[in-house]
């Protein structure tokens, strides 16, 4: 402040000239002038911070309003205002209770941005002064509340939801909505709050039992009926409604997956140089006779070495015994005769031209066992220890046979089995090339390990008759083709990441499915039932279905805990089918999606009938199909969370259907004011 005493001090000086006086008064004006210049720029800055704040105060509030967490706040409103371009400002952002009334919260958020000093420095102003701007946005509306919905149909058109002949929907604690018109003509319709976001409501005998009603058009029922919400809560106005999933993109991400599978490795044949042929018998070839036990005996005991044979023939009633340790090629195939019994020890085993192993079954000890070209035959009782195994065949066993294998890679180029022939695995990754048939009363155990199964040449990658079993356990699932299941069979899925099935997937028997995502490339039918969990195999000795990742899925024919299916057809559900399908609480990268119990873009119909019974807990979500649930079905969520979009939803006959969800989702939101009410700027 200088300049003012200098200046005081020449006006009370008299001998100052006019000219004097107006050159020293000069930088005051042009002060004055740059302080009015500086205030303009706070004044802009002002504007432009509070565009910033009000953008920030509507993001912050949408982030705490999706976690109720309000350490979200301000590094939220922080990021905004550096996108609107301010990197150097200051932002507090908060929680203001019972604003902007009683009842109400609010988030605060206060832009604080230095402007420096230009010409206000003449005056002696130096460094830069605050402009600061607040704002706020209230997280619960004042409008008429009503319950996100449980089961919504986003058809625009009429009797988008309806309800005929003595079927209900019973929903006490969520709502039942309709973008279209909602039409009564069966025996009830209970929710918190029935809701036509653009249509209409009617009734006609039945009963209407809601907290409010809310319709776009008009409300509809016979004067007689007094089984109606009274007119104090009804709500005459459109209300919007949303798909809550139709923008999910963890969903997209997986729907881009359907198709998806692992391709089947090549099998190619061992390399087997040509050697002599062997004869073990009665008539040894000269080249086996010193393996002879003695001159008249049908018993041979070959010493380890490194073997190459042309031809493998054993006689029947003969015992062979290779000692353990060797190497064994055979270029020519093996043929082992009735009644034999043969041990090839703790040996790697080649072998290409076909391979018989006789009515008595082979012992085949730790090693590799690799069998190239030809007809492979495993008849009676075959074990093979420890070491991968390459069977390039389709492998049949049927009439009682069996095969075990202990612990290694166990890749086949084909598996049919029938009349009580039955394959058990160790752990270790498993491939079938052309496919898996199982006909009655065989069975397939695979130990965990990585599944990936081709077609054969009807398109199946699964085929099981009735009584059929598949039972596998943890791994990787890959099937390029259809899986079909006939009456009375049962399959076990284990649990995975992502099971790709590049075909449709049609369960007639019992099903269970280990936690994780199925990504199906078709359709899913449960059909007739007939066979309930638990089992045990008299094969592995193991009880399957008494319970999934804790929860009790016995009695049940198809049960499934922490799943999410990805289809591109529908689900339909049809004769006495008892499902329990359970969708996973928290999402898995890559893998079950939370609260997605079944997703399909199709515009196919789906139905649900002639008797099934099914517990759903989790979201149903088909936008484009319509669900018919009719001839006795049931679908309920036993006490728990079940909801349903979809296109339509049709209730008819005696099918019933109901939820005890308190909402659709997390991510279910109206603009018009749903349960936690709009977020919107108020100051």
């Amino acid at each position: 402040m200088s300049i003012l005493r200098n200046l005081l001090t020449l006006i009370r000086d008299r001998r100052a000239s006019v000219a004097t006086l107006a050159a020293l008064a000069l930088p005051v004006m042009i002060g004055a002038l740059g302080l009015v210049v500086d205030l303009n720029r706070g004044y802009e800055q002002r504007v432009f911070n509070q565009r910033a704040a009000d953008m920030a105060a509507l993001g912050a509030a949408m982030a705490y309003k999706a976690t109720s967490d309000a350490s979200v706040l301000t590094p939220t409103a922080r990021n905004i205002t550096l996108a609107n371009g301010l990197p150097d400002a200051t932002v507090e952002a908060s929680i203001v209770e019972n604003f902007p009334e009683a009842g109400s919260n609010s988030v605060r958020v206060v832009v604080t941005e230095p402007v420096p000093y230009t010409l206000g420095r003449v005056l002696g102003f130096s460094g830069s002064f605050n402009v600061k701007a607040q704002a706020y946005a209230t997280l619960t509306g004042t409008e008429t509340t009503y319950s996100a919905p449980c089961f919504l149909a986003l058809a625009d058109t009429s009797a988008a939801i309806s309800v005929s002949g003595g079927a209900s929907i019973d929903a006490a604690s969520c709502a039942v909505a309709a973008i279209g018109s909602i039409v009564n003509n069966g025996t009830l319709i209970r929710a918190a709050d029935i809701i036509s976001g653009n249509g209409s409501i009617s009734v006609d005998w039945g009963s209407l039992v809601a907290n409010t009603l809310r319709y776009a058009g008009s409300f509809t029922f016979p004067s007689w009926n007094a089984n109606v919400p009274p007119v104090k809560d009804r709500v005459n106005e459109a209300t919007s409604l949303a798909d809550p999933w139709a923008t999910d993109a963890e969903l997209i991400t997986a729907r881009s997956l359907l198709g998806s599978y692992t391709a089947v490795p090549t099998l190619a044949n061992p390399t087997t140089p040509t050697g002599s042929d062997w004869t073990m018998g009665w008539s040894p070839t000269a080249n086996v006779q010193s393996y002879r036990t003695g001159p008249y005996t049908g018993e041979y005991v070959v010493p380890a070495g490194n073997y190459t044979i042309k031809k493998l023939t054993i006689d029947g009633g003969i015992k062979v015994t290779f000692q353990s340790g060797s190497n064994i090629t055979v270029s020519g195939g093996v043929s082992i005769g009735g009644g034999s019994t043969v041990d090839f020890g703790n040996a790697n085993l080649y072998v290409n031209g076909g391979f018989d192993s006789g009515s008595n079954g082979v012992t085949i000890g730790n090693g590799q066992l690799w069998i190239g070209s030809g007809t492979v035959k495993f008849q009676g009782t075959n074990r093979k220890g420890d070491g991968d195994v390459i069977i390039n065949a389709n492998v049949s066993l049927g009439g009682g046979q069996k095969l075990y294998m202990g612990v290694g890679n166990h890749h086949f180029g084909g598996l049919s089995l029938s009349g009580g022939g039955s394959v058990a695995l160790d752990a270790g990754n498993f491939t079938a090339v052309a496919g898996i048939v199982i006909g009655g009363d065989s069975e397939l155990a695979i130990s965990a390990g990585d599944v990936i199964i081709g077609p054969n040449s009807s398109g199946y990658a699964i085929n099981l008759s009735g009584s059929a079993r598949l039972f596998m356990e943890d791994g990787a699932f890959s099937a390029n083709g259809n899986i079909t299941t006939a009456g009375g069979s049962r399959i076990v899925f284990g649990k995975t990441a992502n099971h790709y099935i590049n075909g449709n997937m049609t369960i007639a028997g019992s099903a269970l499915f280990g936690a994780g995502r199925y990504t199906i490339n078709g359709n899913f039918t449960n059909g007739t039932g007939g066979t309930t969990w638990p089992y045990t195999s008299s094969l592995t000795g193991k009880t399957y279905g008494q319970t999934l990742e804790g929860v009790s899925v016995s009695g049940y024919d198809m049960a499934g805990v922490d799943v999410t299916f990805i289809l591109k057809g529908t689900l339909n559900l049809g004769g006495g089918a008892k499902t329990k399908l359970i969708a996973a609480t928290s999402s898995v990268s890559g893998a079950q999606i939370a609260d997605l119990l079944i997703d399909s873009l199709t515009t196919s119909d789906t139905t649900w009938g002639a008797g099934s019974q099914n517990v759903f807990v989790g979201t149903v979500h088909l936008p484009n199909s319509t669900v018919t649930m009719s001839g006795g079905n049931t679908t309920l969520s036993a006490g728990q969370c079940f909801s349903l979009i979809a296109y339509k939803i049709n209730v008819s006959g005696g099918a019933a259907t109901g939820s005890a969800c308190a909402k659709m989702s997390d991510s279910y939101s109206s603009s018009s004011g749903g349960g936690s009410g709009e977020i919107r700027l108020v100051k």
